[in-house]
């Protein structure tokens, strides 16, 4: 819900309403509000518009999805307090492989 929680921060303190955000990124406001909840997640195509509404860096967005994604995952995999070591491990193995990927 990192994602969630900045979404809201920015908008509540840019004077928006969520109908607004809804309008601008054409789906209704129920759904928007699901999503600033953090009941819903966003697709990247959204953060991507969110930031560009917004006005701040889509990477910061693009930062806090993944970051909820990460967590969901490990979440719904284990036990995190059971696991949380492994988790970890699993992490450090993701980010050694990331900066070793080659495009």
């Amino acid at each position: 819900m990192k994602l969630a929680n900045r979404i809201k921060e920015l908008r509540e303190s840019q004077g928006l309403l969520q109908r607004q955000l809804s309008a601008q990124l054409e789906i209704d406001t129920p759904m928007f509000s699901k999503i600033e909840r953090g009941e819903r997640r966003a697709k990247q195509e959204q953060v991507l518009k969110i930031a560009e509404i917004l006005k701040v860096s889509p990477d910061e967005l693009i930062a806090l999805w993944l970051t909820d994604q990460i967590l969901d995952v490990i979440a719904n995999a284990c036990s995190y307090e059971k696991w949380k070591e492994q988790a970890l491990q699993a992490l450090k193995m993701a980010e050694t492989d990331i900066k070793n990927k080659k495009d």
